[in-house]
């Protein structure tokens, strides 16, 4: 399906865009370590993107978005500034958000701070608490885990990190994402999680009053996917972990059918819920 594409002036440089136009309920979007708004394409391509608003967003050092010029515009908090100013600048007051990954946590800081975030969705990013005792809670540890945080990517590297997130055989556009992908991001994102820049990411998920969805392939190799299991969730969707079969880092893109359907009862579930709202809460959908 035909989207628009556009560039948007922030503090931290132009930021690409895709949004699908269509639809009542806005979603944004949010990539993955060294990934882009590629990532999501069998969402855009399938009736989600008729149904819902997708919105897309690469972020700062990313597929078309410029680098940033500062580096704090890397950490946990400047990320989710520089979202910020995106929803901001197209005028959305109300939508759910999909976090994958580095983009989920980015989603959770964001939440602590706009209220316009009715719903949130996440898959590949566990809420932890502030730390780097947070961090050994909601991840695997091992070498591999090294390259989340190293600056500069030889070609293995970038192929080695690609299978890592997308499964044994990833497109060669999402390794060539991964090339382009500003390799201080990675060093000042997982700094910043490790200092416990931002919100407590598991706290802002165990108080937040808007419905949560917790996705996860069944071989999810990144995440201790019992970790999820251990949050208390005001508002889980499903009362449960949704677990997507055949899927491991991304299930988004190793079995589309089975996330869309996640994607979208759990989008039209928040939009029925934010139309709902009392009058004085209610704010507009774009």
């Amino acid at each position: 399906m035909s989207a628009s594409q556009k560039l948007i002036s922030t503090p931290k440089g132009k930021i690409a865009v895709r949004d699908s136009l269509d639809g009542d309920f806005p979603v944004i979007m949010l990539h993955g370590s060294g990934a882009s708004q590629k990532a999501f394409a069998k969402q855009f391509d399938s009736q989600l993107a008729s149904r819902f608003r997708l919105i897309a967003i690469d972020l700062p050092g990313h597929g078309d978005s410029e680098d940033a010029g500062d580096i704090e515009g890397y950490s946990l908090p400047g990320l989710a500034d520089t979202v910020g100013t995106v929803i901001e600048t197209l005028g959305l007051r109300q939508m759910a958000v999909l976090g994958w990954s580095l983009g989920g946590h980015v989603a959770i800081e964001l939440m602590a701070r706009h209220a316009a975030i009715s719903g949130l969705m996440l898959t590949g990013a566990p809420p932890v608490s502030a730390g780097p005792l947070g961090m050994l809670r909601g991840f695997h540890t091992g070498w591999d885990m090294l390259l989340a945080s190293k600056v500069n990517f030889s070609e293995r590297d970038a192929a080695h990190f690609a299978r890592m997130c997308f499964g044994d055989a990833p497109p060669a556009a999402f390794v060539g994402d991964i090339r382009r992908a500003d390799g201080r991001c990675r060093a000042r994102f997982v700094r910043s999680m490790m200092a416990g820049e931002g919100a407590d990411q598991r706290r802002t998920i165990e108080t937040t009053p808007v419905p949560v969805a917790m996705v996860a392939g069944e071989h999810e190799k990144i995440v201790r996917v019992s970790y999820l299991s251990t949050l208390s969730y005001p508002m889980l969707w499903g009362d449960k972990v949704q677990m997507v079969e055949g899927a491991g880092h991304s299930p988004f893109w190793q079995n589309p059918d089975r996330f869309n359907l996640l994607l979208g009862n759990f989008v039209s579930d928040v939009a029925r819920l934010a139309a709902s709202a009392p009058a004085a809460q209610r704010v507009g959908a774009r």
